[in-house]
Order: structure tokens, then C-alpha cells, then sequence
């Protein structure tokens, strides 16, 4: 049975400007060094920790350091709020 498609999967779905503007956005967020910087990081502790689907993440910590955490928990950290 496939899922139904949430809210903004209809509104990106029926507007292709709207997909195109937020494609750009986030194509240049993720360029940004910012998150180049925080990317580095995490894929440098997933190789240091050999990790490669064992079904963990390894997360960010408040203070700075690394935790391993299931996928399913680490991706759906604020999701839903508004």
C-alpha cells in the first residue's frame, strides 16, 4: 500500500515553481560552509567508527561531541514542529 503524500509533498507536487525556488534554497544551504563544515565532521566519525548500515547514525551532541543513535530517532528529531 503506498503512503499517502503529506502536505508539502502536495504543494511541491502542484506548484513547480514553488519546488524549483525551494530546490535553489536548499541546494545553497547545504553549499553553505556551515553546513560543509558539519557534514565533514559527521562523515570523518562514521568513518573513524566503520559504521555502514548497521542502522545507526551518528548524532550530535549539545556539547559538541558524538553519539550513536538509531536512524529512526535521529531523523525524526523535530519534525512537526511549527
Amino acid at each position: 500500500m503506498a503512503k499517502a503524500l503529506k502536505k508539502s509533498s502536495k504543494h511541491y507536487k502542484k506548484n513547480p515553481a514553488s519546488k524549483r525556488k525551494k530546490k535553489k534554497y536548499d541546494s545553497e544551504y547545504q553549499k553553505s560552509k556551515k553546513r560543509v563544515k558539519y557534514r565533514v565532521r559527521l562523515n570523518k566519525e562514521n568513518k573513524k567508527r566503520g559504521k555502514k548500515g548497521d542502522g545507526k547514525d551518528v548524532s550530535h551532541k549539545r556539547g559538541g561531541g558524538f553519539v550513536l543513535e538509531d536512524q529512526s530517532v535521529n531523523r525524526a528529531r523535530n519534525r512537526g514542529k511549527k
